[in-house]
């Protein structure tokens, strides 16, 4: 958040505000998934699992690559935390900037979600996404943003003046991660990461730059699916914001549990090979 400026405009400011943006990241050269290979093979899965995700709470599962996820809205209007790793080695995880960089700051169908260095490759894939319609709103707004970090008990400690709360998603997915691994909670910790924030509903206000909330349109019957590229360990977390309309890290907002279904397909997608770990040499030119 800029305050108001304390430095009188250049003569030729107008023409340097009118400079023309550049994207950062050019991706027609990025490998994108043949998404129809993928979409081919929806109307014949098979339901394997079912997780329930408490309110207020959070919940982890695994998939094996070449499966299908789904993260559904059960009861009512809830939006979800969700955190993944690669099965086989904890330390390679989603890592929301650079899947940000590369697809925007919203996700949605055909999008993949990468993974964190050195690993840097394609960790899952959407696949279909019931919310889609929604697009960007008259204030910015869309679903399913890789902008908002989580919420969590150290800046609800610094918000609120020396407030404790517990079930903040960062502490949530803390939790359920450290009954999946039985990591000390301490060392669990350490291996949370910025999130996909599923349903929730999101931006940037346009004069101040802040990231805001507003009401989830998601609904029950709602669902966000995933391709699985690799082996995954994923864990979720039904934020305590409910569907973040007023506030998070509260104990008055109507909270919903969310349901993951995990999918095992009559065969592969035609032409797939898992993603190969990224092929940079390590040297830093050194």
């Amino acid at each position: 958040m800029r305050p108001n400026p304390i430095t009188e405009a250049p003569a030729d400011a107008v023409n340097r505000k009118a400079i023309k943006p550049i994207v950062c990241y050019p991706v027609d050269t990025l490998p994108r998934p043949d998404l129809s290979a993928y979409r081919a093979l929806r109307d014949d899965l098979e339901l394997t699992e079912t997780v329930i995700v408490p309110p207020r709470d959070a919940a982890t599962w695994t998939v094996p690559a070449g499966h299908f996820f789904r993260i559904v809205c059960s009861e009512g209007s809830q939006v979800g935390d969700l955190n993944l790793f690669n099965l086989n080695d904890l330390n390679e995880k989603f890592y929301s900037g650079k899947t940000r960089a590369l697809n925007g700051t919203h996700v949605g169908l055909g999008d993949q979600l990468f993974s964190n260095f050195p690993y840097l490759r394609s960790i899952a894939t959407i696949t279909h996404d019931t919310l889609d319609w929604y697009g960007f709103d008259e204030f910015g707004g869309s679903v399913h943003d890789v902008i908002g970090t989580r919420c969590d008990p150290y800046t609800h400690n610094l918000l609120s003046h020396g407030g404790q709360y517990h079930h903040c998603c960062h502490s949530n997915l803390t939790r359920a991660f450290a009954k999946k691994t039985g990591k000390p909670v301490r060392e669990a910790e350490t291996y949370i990461h910025d999130v996909l924030n599923v349903f929730m509903c999101t931006g940037f206000t346009r004069n101040t730059g802040q990231y805001f909330m507003k009401a989830s349109p998601v609904r029950p019957g709602d669902y966000l699916e995933f391709f699985a590229e690799i082996d995954l360990l994923g864990a979720l977390s039904a934020c305590p914001g409910g569907d973040c309309s007023s506030e998070h890290s509260s104990d008055t907002a109507a909270c919903y549990p969310l349901v993951v279904e995990i999918y095992k397909a009559k065969r592969l997608p035609e032409g797939w090979t898992p993603p190969a770990i990224n092929g940079y040499d390590g040297t830093h030119g050194l």
